[in-house]
């Protein structure tokens, strides 16, 4: 069994060795240069907020959903690896397997968090990466910030990090010439862990609000 992936309960946990150096090289010339070219050639992309992303690791990044572009896209704009929480399903394909293993992400049941999890999110801290997680648990339609599960704040108390909002515009809008999208990304203040999970569900839906003028509704999921 590899020391740095070892399977439990048929979901991945992944050991602070994983996340390595050519890991982080892999991800960075997928995201910050293949992926950057199109989202600044096509989508004339714009970033705000880069001084709230703290200079820690102690935070998880916790965007709006809204097209398979988002991962790569906040990777390309995070000045560090980010491990993403990817469903397990996608493991099956032993190509997409090998693609979301070399980008650092790790399979889990998305209908409950299990022991593995928790452990690789505590793993991942201990390296220079920081964990990724969408709150709407897959993509919603612009204009509505709705559906959050309360996973992502149960992962921050238990790793006593901060939740760092990311508001993301026009990633859903599928662009194919040069300079005919527009993608918007504005990254909000760090919102502190604390024992109150729909306070911080709240918190963050309110912070994607402010960022992306998409109204929030308080239809949180368990």
């Amino acid at each position: 069994m590899s020391k740095e992936i070892k399977k439990t309960h048929g979901h991945s946990l992944r050991e602070p060795e994983f996340y390595n150096i050519w890991r982080r090289i892999f991800q960075y010339l997928v995201t910050h240069i293949f992926y950057m070219i199109r989202f600044k050639l096509v989508y004339r992309l714009e970033v705000y907020g880069r001084e709230n992303i703290p200079k820690n690791n102690n935070y998880i990044i916790a965007p709006n959903h809204l097209s398979t572009l988002d991962p790569p896209l906040v990777c390309a704009v995070m000045n560090r690896g980010v491990a993403y929480m990817a469903k397990k399903e996608l493991f099956d394909n032993i190509f997409l397997r090998w693609w979301l293993n070399w980008l650092g992400a790790f399979a889990v049941d998305r209908e409950k968090l299990g022991v593995s999890t928790i452990k690789t999110v505590k793993h991942i801290k201990e390296t220079g990466w920081v964990l990724g997680i969408f709150p709407q648990g897959t993509r919603q339609e612009p204009g509505e910030i709705s559906h959050i599960t309360k996973g992502f704040v149960s992962l921050a108390k238990s790793t006593k990090c901060a939740i760092l909002p990311v508001g993301i515009i026009g990633t859903h809008q599928v662009k194919r010439f040069p300079f005919t999208g527009k993608i918007i990304v504005k990254i909000g203040q760090a919102i502190p862990y604390s024992d109150n999970s729909d306070d911080m569900v709240n918190k963050w839906g309110m912070a994607i609000q402010e960022l992306t003028g998409f109204k929030y509704t308080e239809n949180v999921h368990a």
